[in-house]
This record gives structure tokens, C-alpha cells and sequence, in this order.
């Protein structure tokens, strides 16, 4: 097995959901992914060596989304699952990693669980809304309700990628309107509806953790002023990739090791 790479179900309360865990290490590692076509359901080994620079010193735990969601569910909701599945795990004073509206779910963790939370990293991501996300975000939503999938996909690629990027995998990309076409529509409608309920930014001053914000200044969902709105009301660390955008995490060859660093400081 991948790095003890293993999947799981939870059912606690009225929260049913699938975790992976990864890694031989003591201290805790909650990473929380972004919006996704696509549950994480039979990506444990991918994950695993996707983030295997955590595997040694961490065990990493990866939620996904409930499974029963509510249509008006927002990032705070979110975040109340995994806190409850934290509890119910025994998981407590992790570091958690936030991607996306994962960051913004982590946000609401940090605030509303400070006992859950250690160290937090926040990824590519907004403390409130603002018109690019919004018009992103609500473009996403009317693709998949009039069934386009394949302009869903595309559009995801282009906004979230560098032109570089698409430009030296642009023969592999009609292969994701296949492999990202959302198995539940309704649901991605509703969970992206809920990245348009981030309001974190009035009660960032409850984090008392330290946090790490890292982005793209090139962002075309949550801009990078986003990032820096963050880092500015925090008065916390920040780096940004001056040619990435909303995918960084994946293009960015040293992005992992600039989460790892923060982590390990003392």
C-alpha cells in the first residue's frame, strides 16, 4: 500500500462520510481539498503520492464532503463536519491544510474550533466574496444545470490553469470532460453554491494559530488579492506565485515543500 494509503467511512450523528489516511507519522494532518466534479472515493493512492513529502511525519487524514448534504449548506456547515469528524477520530491540535474552499472551510475551523486547529495553511483561496468568484462561481452552476459538462470542464481548466500549462497538455484535456464529468450534478450545484457563502474575513481575528497563505497572483476564481487581503488582516505569512493561478498547488513543483517548511517551524 502507497505510503499506508487507506480509505474509510465515518458515520457519527447525522454525518456520513469517506476519509483517507496516509502516512506513519504521530502529529496530525488534516487537508481539506477544494471543489471538486468528483468525490475522493478510490483516490487514496494518488493522494498519497500527490502529498507524500507529509507521509513521514505526519498521519494525514482527508475528509470528504457529507454525503446527506443539505441544499443551503455553507463553508461554515462544512466546517462543522470536520470538527465533528475530528471529534469522533480523536483527532485534536492538527495542522490543517485548506485548498480552495477547502482554505475557506478551514477558516471557519480555525475560528469556530480553535481546539482542533495548531497550525493552519490556507491555499488559493478568500475570506469573503468578491465579483470574480462570484461571476466564476455562478458561470460553473449554469453549465452544469443546462448538462454542458464538456463546457464545465473546459472552463475549469482555463480559469484554474496557466496558459502554459494548457498549452503543453492541451491534447489531454478533452480527456477530463470523461474522467471529471460530475456523477452527481445537483450535488456540485450545491456545494458550489456554498463557496459563495464565505464570510470569514470580520472574525479572522479570532485565529490565534499561526497560518501560512499561499497563492497565485495570476488567480481567475478568488484572485490573488484575495490571498493578500488575507495575509493583511492576519498579519500572517504569505507567498505568492507571481505567473500561477487557482492551480498552483498542483503546478507549482515546490509548493508542497513551501507548506512543509511552515509546518515543521518551530
Amino acid at each position: 500500500m502507497i505510503y499506508n494509503a487507506k480509505e474509510h467511512h465515518l458515520k457519527v450523528n447525522d454525518l456520513q462520510t469517506t476519509y483517507i489516511t496516509f502516512g506513519k507519522g504521530r502529529k496530525p494532518l488534516v487537508m481539506i481539498h477544494g471543489l471538486s466534479t468528483r468525490s475522493i472515493k478510490g483516490t487514496a493512492a494518488s493522494l498519497a503520492y500527490m502529498y507524500r513529502i507529509f507521509a513521514s511525519d505526519y498521519k494525514v487524514y482527508l475528509f470528504d464532503r457529507r454525503e446527506n448534504i443539505s441544499n443551503d449548506v455553507t463553508v461554515r456547515d462544512l466546517a462543522a463536519d470536520i470538527g465533528m469528524a475530528m471529534d469522533a477520530l480523536g483527532i485534536t491540535n492538527a495542522d490543517v491544510f485548506g485548498v480552495s474552499q477547502g482554505g475557506m472551510i478551514a477558516q471557519y475551523l480555525a475560528i469556530d474550533r480553535a481546539d482542533l486547529v495548531n497550525k493552519l495553511v490556507l491555499a488559493v483561496t478568500l475570506s469573503k466574496n468578491n465579483e470574480t468568484v462570484k461571476s466564476v462561481v455562478e458561470s460553473w452552476i449554469g453549465m452544469t444545470e443546462q448538462g454542458d459538462v464538456k463546457a464545465l470542464v473546459m472552463d475549469m481548466a482555463a480559469k484554474m490553469y496557466s496558459d502554459a500549462y494548457i498549452k503543453r497538455y492541451w491534447p489531454f484535456i478533452p480527456l477530463l470532460t470523461i474522467l471529471q464529468k460530475p456523477k452527481d450534478t445537483g450535488r456540485f450545484i450545491t456545494l458550489a453554491k456554498a463557496c459563495l457563502t464565505c464570510n470569514a474575513y470580520e472574525e479572522l481575528d479570532r485565529i490565534k494559530c499561526p497560518i501560512f497563505v499561499i497563492g497565485g497572483k495570476q488567480d481567475q476564481v478568488v484572485t490573488g488579492a484575495a490571498s493578500e487581503e488575507i495575509a493583511k488582516k492576519t498579519q500572517c505569512e504569505i507567498f505568492m506565485y507571481e505567473n500561477l493561478g487557482h492551480a498552483a498547488y498542483e503546478e507549482a513543483k515546490d509548493f508542497n515543500n513551501k507548506v512543509y517548511q511552515f509546518l515543521q517551524k518551530q
